[in-house]
């Protein structure tokens, strides 16, 4: 679905403040993965999902979407923006309008829908994040940051995008509207066959969500694998100033006490069952 071959990003390129923000990157995105996307600052993860929309266009290489480059003559740009819907950091600050669904339906409308079709796609967004329809006439500053946030998520849904790349989404919720927010966007993936690319630095949110992750540093893809693979990786994680799950330390501390637990481990939810699996066995022999 979204291709990227060889791009590399400049910044001030031709100055005394170049600055190489992506070096050589090639990057497969399939319809329907859950991808997480993971780097320090300045490893050039924000640079580029910003390409992959076309805010920023490459120094070289090329994006494809559906094997085409966005960047040629004539190419729609303003219809894949509708396809490929990009959320940034703070989504609720990109809340304008004096009604929710006022909010949700300027996307669609905004690509030619008249306002019979772009209420109705307003809705259904809105229905598909949980928004409490009760709420939908009221002034989206009226709400709490997580709704805010569901209303900004929706009016990218809206305009019925085939891939939502979020940029930090949960920033500033509480762990229970961290959690409610990205069990919506798995539901997403999975019931509305969305391809998610998450951007986040909790790496128990990539443990426990995503199905694909990408670690970025200076510029280049570092790692691509299952979570479980990376994050196998804690040396070379670390020398890039990550962290793994914090469970997965605690379970390799337990093992150096002697619990033999499954140090490989990075859900909380299967380190609690191989931690009651383990003493269960030890109490047996």
């Amino acid at each position: 679905m979204l291709k990227v071959e060889n791009l590399t990003y400049i910044y001030n390129e031709n100055t005394s403040f170049a600055k190489k923000a992506l070096d050589n990157i090639n990057l497969t995105i399939k319809s329907g993965e859950f991808i997480g996307l993971i780097g320090h600052t300045g490893s050039g993860k924000s640079t580029l999902i910003t390409h992959l929309n076309a805010l920023l266009q490459g120094t070289s290489g090329k994006v494809l979407y559906k094997g085409k480059d966005i960047w040629e003559k004539d190419y729609d740009r303003k219809a894949l923006r509708g396809e490929v819907g990009l959320i940034f950091q703070y989504p609720e600050h990109q809340l304008f309008e004096t009604e929710v669904i006022k909010d949700v339906m300027f996307g669609p409308e905004n690509l030619g829908c008249n306002k019979e079709e772009a209420e109705k796609k307003a809705l259904k967004a809105l229905e598909l994040v949980k928004f409490p329809m009760e709420n939908i006439n009221k002034s989206p500053f009226e709400l709490s940051g997580g709704q805010k946030k569901r209303v900004a998520i929706a009016g990218v849904l809206a305009m019925e995008p085939k891939v939502l790349i979020l940029d930090e989404p949960t920033a500033g919720l509480d762990p229970k509207g961290r959690k409610d927010l990205l069990n919506q966007l798995k539901e997403l993936n999975k019931n509305e066959n969305i391809t998610i690319v998450l951007v986040s630095h909790n790496m128990e949110d990539m443990a426990e969500y995503v199905d694909r992750l990408i670690v970025m540093g200076d510029g280049k893809i570092v790692f691509d694998d299952i979570p479980q693979n990376v994050f196998r990786e804690k040396e070379k994680i670390e020398k890039l100033g990550l962290a793994c799950p914090e469970i997965s330390y605690i379970m390799e501390d337990l093992m150096k006490i002697g619990i033999n637990v499954d140090v490989n481990i990075i859900k909380v939810e299967d380190a609690i069952n191989n931690i009651i699996n383990t003493i269960k066995s030890r109490s047996m022999e």
